[in-house]
């Protein structure tokens, strides 16, 4: 399967963006399917996560509250809907399909998209 996420950009502390990750090469709708991000200088790390058929829903601490996973089988995709951003989510966000307990990535990752936070 191939990932890329997308809708990235620069946005002011205290808005709201929404990226997308779409897959193709197959069907991902079976799979749970995750988002990470990579700050600069530091390593990636989970953000969210939402099972196969999107009833169950999971979220770092960092983010809880203010990200929304999300997805739709019929559009191969999964989103993030990001509230009340802050400088420091700032980062690459990756997509990539999960195991299902653990959330641990499972897939190669593909193109990421930049998120800049602004001060």
């Amino acid at each position: 399967v191939q990932l890329q996420a997308c809708g990235g950009g620069l946005v002011q502390a205290g808005g709201s963006l929404r990226i997308s990750c779409a897959a193709s090469g197959r069907s991902v709708s079976n799979y749970p399917m995750g988002w990470f991000r990579r700050a600069p200088g530091k390593e990636r790390e989970f953000v969210a996560a939402i099972s196969g058929r999107g009833g169950r829903t999971d979220y770092a601490d960092s983010v809880k509250g203010r990200f929304t996973i999300s997805r739709d089988n019929a559009e191969n995709t999964v989103y993030l809907q990001m509230n009340s951003l802050k400088p420091e989510d700032t980062a690459v966000y990756y997509c990539a399909e999960v195991s299902g307990i653990s959330w641990t990535p499972r897939s190669s990752w593909g193109q990421g998209t930049l998120v800049t936070v602004s001060s």
